[in-house]
This record gives structure tokens, C-alpha cells and sequence, in this order.
């Protein structure tokens, strides 16, 4: 299968393996959506608009190599389940987000967290109780620290002995911790660190674009594959990886 691109993206195929979704899960009104904007732009976007979800593509040139992350910006009020199972399917990274002032918010990220891992236990039939998924949690909202409903001492407890998964406490609003989050959530999952929104932006200011080691290029109008699609996706990955030797596809 070959992955057809538009002439605004490139004319070049992006080899599966270097294809990656990054999945944003959290309930109502914690930030979910103002991370992926800091992320993509670089800004806050203080008005907010509830997300039923929202994708996004971002292609990167790192080192000679062509990268594809597509970001999937969930709602928080999960009204199909089925989508929300198949979204943890399809993910290759994950970022749980609850509100520091906010305790429901913090137990249905331990809810995802539990999800999270018995869904791709199933995947990958297997009946250990960890398996390894690249995770971060972000306690956002960090500038209303004085509201704080969520003791650091379960924050430890819903980390302990896990390695794949780390925790940040952010501000999306005054972009604190949050590209260090992104390089820790990249390191995780062996990925490029460049990736980080600061570190390609700092090859893009002291290089021209076509000689830098690492730019990255938001993809307008992308749109997410169809079911069929990453259904596809999943049995591939099912039966060991098959998709690693072929391309990307868009539907």
C-alpha cells in the first residue's frame, strides 16, 4: 500500500515504521486541547470550545529521514466507547491530562491509565498486568496551585513501577514543562527527540529550512482514516507487525 500525499505535504512516501499517533485522553475542561495547540503553534488559545475530536498531521524531516505524527485530541465525555477503545488501539503514544484542582478529573485519568493497558493487553495477547505503552501524565494547570485537590503522594502511588510511564505537572497557559513533557513522552517511545517542538524550532532559527537536521511541517486539512482503515491498522499489528513493511495510508 502507498501512503499518496498532497502536493502541500511532499512528494514522497513515509515508510510505516516511521509513522506514529499520539492520542490526548483526559475529561472535560483540563487542557487537553490547549496542549496540542501549544504543541502545533507554539500558542494559548484562552477561549474555550468543548472538542468532539480533532486531528492533526505533522511531518518532520529529522537527519534525512520523513516522519508522520498524527495527534488525536479526544473529547472528554467519551459518548461512544467503541471509538474511545478503538482510539487506544490505534495510539502508539499517550498523554493523560487531568487538572491539578480538579479530583475527578485525576480518577478518571487512573480509569484511561487501567484502560489503556488492558486494551493493548488484549492486542497484543498478552495477560501480564503491564505491558509497555509510552505514556505521560500531565497534571495541568499548574499556575492555580493554590486550588490544588490532587496529594502528591497518589500521583507516586499511580506511577509506581512503571517505567514506560512519566508524570509532569504543566501549564499550558504559561507554556511551563511543557516541551520538557514532549521530549520525555518522544524518549519513551524511542522516537526522534527532535520531534519537540523547541528542538526543531531551534534548528529552523539557526539554519536554512533545506539544510536544517530537524523542521517540522503542520499538515492542513488532515483528515483522520476512516474505521476501515485503522482497523486494518490493528490487525496488522496484531499479527506481529506486518505493517512495518509497508507505507502509510491516508483514507
Amino acid at each position: 500500500m502507498i501512503k499518496k500525499m498532497s502536493p502541500s505535504e511532499s512528494d514522497f512516501d513515509i515508510p510505516a515504521k516511521n509513522c506514529y499517533r499520539m492520542v490526548i485522553l483526559g475529561s472535560t475542561k483540563v487542557g487537553k486541547t490547549a496542549i496540542v495547540s501549544r504543541f502545533l503553534t507554539g500558542r494559548f488559545e484562552e477561549q474555550y470550545t468543548p472538542t468532539i475530536e480533532d486531528f492533526h498531521r505533522k511531518l518532520y524531516s529529522i537527519k534525512g529521514d520523513v516522519y508522520q505524527l498524527d495527534i488525536l485530541d479526544t473529547s472528554g465525555n467519551h459518548p461512544f466507547p467503541a471509538m474511545r477503545r478503538l482510539s487506544i488501539l490505534t495510539g502508539d503514544v499517550f498523554i493523560l491530562v487531568f487538572s491539578l484542582d480538579n479530583r475527578d478529573s485525576f480518577q478518571e485519568v487512573q480509569r484511561l491509565k487501567r484502560q489503556i493497558y488492558e486494551t493493548k493487553s488484549c492486542l497484543k495477547n498478552k495477560m501480564k498486568e503491564h505491558i509497555d505503552v509510552p505514556l505521560v501524565i500531565c497534571g495541568n494547570k499548574g499556575d492555580r496551585e493554590f486550588h490544588r485537590e490532587v496529594r502528591p503522594d497518589e500521583i507516586e502511588q499511580l506511577l509506581a513501577g512503571d517505567d514506560t510511564c512519566a508524570y509532569f505537572e504543566i501549564s499550558a497557559k504559561r507554556n511551563e514543562n511543557v516541551d520538557r513533557m514532549f521530549q520525555t513522552l518522544f524518549s519513551l517511545a524511542k522516537l526522534p527527540h527532535e520531534m519537540s517542538p523547541d528542538l526543531h524550532r531551534k534548528s529552523l532559527k539557526t539554519k536554512k529550512v533545506k539544510d536544517a537536521e530537524a523542521y517540522g511541517v503542520v499538515t492542513p486539512c488532515a483528515r483522520r482514516p476512516s474505521v476501515h482503515s485503522d482497523l486494518m491498522y490493528i490487525k496488522e499489528k496484531a499479527v506481529g507487525g506486518a505493517h512495518g513493511r509497508e507505507r502509510c495510508v491516508i483514507s
